[in-house]
């Protein structure tokens, strides 16, 4: 194989790899080879994720080692997050392992100026073992195309496919090892111009999930490392090490805790609970250390004076005040920020990048040497204005004054100082002023009332006596207020250009009836408040349009309760954050994004999910709509805490009306077809359903609960008794205000239902139907669906259609039941619901299917001893499993993968180009294997079959195009040839030796597989019928196979036992061939849609059952009963129409 470099990041293909991760009991397994062997296989089995290591590029160590092989190397890891190490050489080689063994493995190695590294393939996240540039001492040639890296007690040999490649393998190591040697002695003989060696912040033994032994741990700086034992520690020899910026570490059980990354979770246990208690916070240290630069800080400490807290005096600050020039410690910080930005804008040395510009360090080292820039801040202390008139008309401002100097540091000090807040002295007469000021052009002005600014939100009401008047002028581009119209400088400024949020409360909300709120970046909130609704509402909208660019300026042509920007991913841009303008007005949020002017609304109560992810600190907002996932994140907390309430206030059910709820895709409230699909899915054979009441305590409680937010209540077998929820359901129509028929139409629904002639009383319901609002007519049609199932299985529950139009006549009709012409009415829609609704065969196909699916599952179910409950929402990822890709999918029985592809592609608006196969994949991490979805493929039943180690990904069939054009060019439906085989642990009863692949000759045509022992063979060692084959791509790496072109065959036998083996093909063009084979006589030739669809699924009005599939009650001779006629012919019950 030809050694390549690792190809670049913009190269490596969007796509999920089948991870090679190891079971817990699969890690240590295998055979050993000895001690030393068990280095190599044991201890190399650090689980990896299937993700490219070029994403680790910015993650690899970088290390001061001493020249010689000292007792302790690793001891010199400096702390603190480590640049870009880049590396040297990459490329495949075998590695033998040490004692005596000619079995090569191939590892894919690199080096770096620090470590060479080698990892079991060139996607690994973590390296199978990493050893020390510095601990090498020679590197030596052994013979052919081999050579050893020898350090002082192991040596390591590795093969090149050539002599060439092994001399630049060695020259690349000679130098590497050269060029540390000269770097340690630079260090050696400068030692104050670099930072001394750090201990670690921890060290000791602790136990890791999936390994016999214990491992050796030691957080040094940003970095975790995993040792064999303390020894190798001592020689700098280890497994693997975890870049804590990419980590997170979280509690498991008293003595458990997991670091985890985006490759895969750690869970360590230690000796004691006050052990683990040490541990956390050393690993949340380094995450701290990792997300920090020391760069500042130390350029900063440099100057004498600033090594030490400028208000207490501690040692080593780490934090600073911008606009004063003093650099504070953690603790003063923290006092500073409670004065507000407008006296002391705090920002940290180590984590703040963006804001430490050249200039800014310069002016906070001059600060304490130079007396020009402490004579300034002792002027702007003084209450001396930032943006006074200094009485030259080309330089009218102390800023444009040094900047005519050419005084950058002034000019800087200055700029960071505009918004400072001079706290007023009290006096009994104002200062009388000597000096002019002109006023440059007003944009608006006038007198508000406004409160102290405050730094965390108002929870409680503010009264009139908190609010003092100012009178405010905006003008270019600023918002300053004054003691009174007739005071030359300011109190305060707030520019436009720092403003991230305009809020505008209730009437009411505080003492002055009309009020509003402004935003800054600093983490200020200023409320300011007026009498008159048209001059507050002018005020907003003369800020908001200061403040909002051209691009975003369509947002102001309507009346909004909260306005601003907020950092967002969206679409396929979820590598980093961009940011975006909003406004919410009722339940409806609007954005401008940077990629297109155009506005995208979103209608927050037919959202499909809102919930909050990430910690306290580290929030993100998740909208999930139809077509798109919005990802909105809490960079500042105090406007975003803000966004999240009115938010969740706007997307929850806002009063008692149909149209006031929550609503679902086809406008069906979703606290309606939440109970309804509960109830078609547990309910339907339940004797008595909606004749029972529930329990009067648990309906109300969970009546209340659908109301506050049926979105995110769940309904769970086993929590929620069918009563309950039928009860519940039956409460929520009887109590709606105008009634589900509405009171203006209620009469006519009665008096038509007197009419004698059927087909002129269907003509008369049809009409009414009409004239009812959307939602009430939707709701109408998703009820009588629902009642009409219901019936059909009155053999089991008792209910017929003159049952239920008793239970449902006097409750959507709110009499007292003495009036039978509402019982009339739901009958007759039931008993006519094709007709009146006009459902067509299709529907009644598919509501056929899903309550035949729901048999299926809960027969299925019953056999295995698993029943699943709750709705079933489906995580699918997009092209890769990370949290920013995945989407929660409803799936009702119906769909198919092609379905649920375009589902997921038109939420991200992802295009469909010419030649792009998007499909469906169904990944088993444990097994390592994928297994391409057939576009007709029904999903649910897959869904409900998947272990917790598999899960659903989009993304391109990168070699569809390549099967299409074999099948183009192959005569007939058969295929035959050589393959390696090997059976999962004798099943199948062959008599193969274990432990390894066999050559076995196969045969595969239209109706089954045959495997024969050669190939003059006439009878077959075994026979499969082909549609009782799964066949997935891959096979797991425990197993050893000869080839990376193999895929798992998966057989289940008429009682439901599963065999698997294993086969492996010599190139992988032969494996595309059986691949393609294999789908084209399964599926009739039918391998890929002559015309894929382009359009989103349609989601039918009514839906039964549309979200999860709940196992019914009863046995199973019970529901094969009861579903029987309407499963075999669903039309017959309704030839009296």
């Amino acid at each position: 194989m030809t050694k390549k470099e690792e190809p670049p990041v913009s190269r490596v293909p969007r796509a999920v790899r089948v991870a090679s991760l190891l079971s817990e009991g699969e890690e240590l397994s295998g055979d050993d080879q000895g001690d030393e062997d068990e280095d190599d296989h044991a201890y190399e089995g650090v689980p990896n994720g299937g993700w490219h290591t070029s994403s680790l590029s910015s993650s690899l160590p970088s290390s001061l080692l001493i020249p010689e092989l000292p007792p302790y190397p690793m001891d010199g890891l400096p702390g603190g997050p480590t640049p870009v190490t880049p590396v040297i050489k990459a490329g495949w080689l075998d590695k033998n392992p040490p004692q005596g063994s000619y079995i090569y493995q191939k590892r894919w190695v690199r080096l770096d100026a620090d470590y060479l590294r080698y990892f079991d393939t060139n996607k690994d996240a973590y390296s199978k073992r990493f050893v020390s540039v510095a601990c090498i001492s020679h590197v030596a040639a052994i013979g052919d195309q081999k050579f050893e890296v020898i350090t002082n007690n192991r040596t390591f040999a590795f093969r090149a496919e050539s002599d060439a490649e092994r001399k630049e393998w060695m020259q690349a190591l000679q130098q590497a090892v050269a060029e540390q040697r000269a770097r340690a002695r630079l260090s050696s003989a400068y030692p104050l111009g670099v930072r001394g060696p750090e201990p670690t912040d921890r060290a000791g033994s602790l136990e890791l999930r999936g390994f016999k032994n214990k491992l050796y741990v030691a957080v040094v700086g940003d970095k975790v490392q995993l040792y064999k034992n303390l020894e190798e520690y001592h020689l700098g020899i280890g497994i693997t090490f975890i870049d804590m910026s990419v980590g997170n570490v979280k509690e498991a059980d008293r003595r458990s805790f997991d670091l985890t990354t985006p490759y895969r979770i750690f869970s360590f246990s230690a000796e004691s609970e006050l052990e683990k208690e040490q541990w956390l916070e050393a690993m949340q240290g380094a995450i701290a250390e990792a997300l920090s630069t020391s760069e500042v800080a130390e350029r900063i400490w440099a100057v004498a004076p600033n090594r030490f807290c400028a208000d207490c005096g501690a040692p080593q600050p780490d934090w600073a005040s911008i606009n004063l020039c003093v650099v504070i410690c953690k603790r003063c910080a923290g006092e500073h920020r409670g004065l507000g930005a407008g006296i002391s804008k705090v920002r940290s040395l180590k984590m703040d990048r963006k804001v430490w510009t050249e200039t800014l360090i310069e002016a906070l080292c001059a600060a304490v040497t130079t007396t020009d820039l402490a004579e300034t801040q002792a002027l702007l202390g003084c209450g001396a204005g930032v943006s006074c008139f200094s009485g030259d008309p080309e330089a009218p401002t102390p800023l444009a004054l040094a900047e005519q100097a050419g005084q950058t540091l002034q000019m800087e000090f200055l700029r960071n100082n505009r918004t400072m807040e001079v706290p007023r002295l009290d006096s009994m007469k104002p200062l009388e002023k000597h000096y002019s000021v002109v006023l440059p052009t007003v944009s608006h002005s006038g007198f508000l009332y406004k409160t102290a600014s405050a730094g965390k939100p108002l929870q409680d009401r503010r009264t009139r006596e908190e609010f003092s008047r100012r009178w405010c002028v905006l003008s270019d581009g600023v918002l300053s207020y004054y003691e009174n119209e007739r005071a030359v400088t300011p109190n305060g400024e707030i520019r436009a250009s720092e403003i991230v949020c305009l809020a505008v409360p209730p009437p009411d909300t505080h003492g002055f009836e009309h009020t509003f709120e402004v935003y800054t970046e600093g983490e200020r909130l200023y409320l300011f408040g007026l009498e008159s609704a048209e001059l507050a509402h002018e005020w907003v909208k003369c800020i908001a349009k200061a403040c909002v660019p051209p691009l975003a300026e369509d947002l102001l042509a309507r009346d909004f309760e909260r306005l601003g920007r907020l950092p967002y991913k969206a679409g396929l841009s979820l590598q980093r954050a961009q940011e975006g303008w909003f406004s919410l007005t009722g339940s409806e949020l609007r954005a401008v994004f940077p990629e297109g002017p155009c506005e995208e609304p979103l209608q927050l109560r037919k959202l499909q999910e809102l919930s909050v992810q990430g910690d306290s600190e580290n929030q993100v907002l998740v909208l999930v709509e139809r077509r798109r996932t919005l990802y909105i994140q809490g960079e500042r907390r105090l406007d975003f805490t803000g966004w999240l309430g009115a938010i969740q206030k706007a997307a929850a059910s806002s009063g008692d009306t149909l149209s006031e709820q929550q609503l679902g895709d086809s406008d069906i409230p979703v606290i309606v077809y939440r109970c309804v699909d509960y109830i078609t899915q547990c309910g339907l054979t339940s004797e008595g359903i909606y004749r029972k009441c529930g329990q009067t305590s648990k309906t109300q409680r969970l009546l209340e609960s659908l109301r506050q937010d049926a979105r995110s209540v769940r309904l769970k077998e086993g929590e929620q008794s069918v009563d309950d929820v039928s009860s519940a359901l039956k409460r929520f129509l009887r109590d709606l205000p105008d009634g589900l028929f509405t009171r203006a139409q209620r009469l006519a629904w009665l008096e038509a239902s007197e009419v004698e002639d059927e087909e002129e009383k269907v003509s008369r319901y049809r009409e009414l139907l009409a004239h009812l609002p959307p939602v009430n007519r939707a709701t109408v049609k998703a009820l009588i669906s629902h009642l009409y199932c219901v019936q059909c299985f009155s053999d089991t529950n008792q209910m017929n259609t003159h049952n239920l139009a008793i239970v449902f006549g006097p409750t959507l009709f709110q009499t007292d039941g003495q009036d039978y012409k509402a019982g009339r009415v739901v009958e007759d829609l039931i008993s006519h619901y094709v007709v009146v609704f006009s459902v067509d065969e299709e529907e009644l196909r598919k509501q056929r299917e899903e309550v035949t699916a729901i048999v299926k599952m809960r027969v299925a179910g019953a056999a295995s001893g698993t029943q699943n409950a709750g709705d079933f929402i489906c995580t699918v990822y997009l092209e890769e499993k990370k949290a920013e890709t995945e989407q929660h999918v409803k799936i009702p029985a119906s769909m198919t993968a092609e379905e649920l592809t375009m589902e997921i592609l038109d939420r991200r608006n992802v295009g469909i180009r010419e030649k792009d196969y998007w499909t469906c994949f169904e990944v088993n991490e444990r097994e390592e294997t994928e297994r391409p979805l057939h576009f007709a493929e029904k999903v649910l039943p897959i869904l409900h079959g998947l272990g917790t180690d598999s899960y659903l990904v989009v993304k391109k069939h990168q070699s569809m195009e390549a099967m299409l054009l074999y099948l183009a060019s192959h005569v007939g439906d058969t295929k035959h040839g050589m393959m390696k085989f090997r059976e999962d642990r004798s099943l199948l009863g062959l008599g193969l030796p274990s432990g390894g692949f066999h050559d076995r000759y196969f045969i595969l045509n239209s109706s089954c597989l045959r495997l024969y022992k050669e190939i003059r063979s006439h009878r077959p060692e075994k026979e499969w019928p082909i549609r009782s084959l799964k066949v997935y791509l891959g096979v797991k790496k425990k197993l050893r196979p000869p080839t990376c072109w193999g895929f798992t065959v998966v057989h289940e036998t008429e009682k439901h036992e599963k065999q698997q083996w294993y086969l492996c093909c010599e190139t992988q063009m032969e494996l595309r061939e059986w691949f393609a084979t294999f789908l084209f006589v399964q599926h009739d030739g039918l391998v890929w849609p002559s015309e894929p669809s382009r359009v989103s699924r349609v989601v039918p009005e009514v839906r039964l059952g549309s979200i999860s599939l709940i196992p019914l009650r009863g046995n199973e001779n019970e529901m094969r009963r009861s579903v029987a006629a309407f499963a075999s012919d669903p039309l017959s019950l309704l030839r009296n129409v």
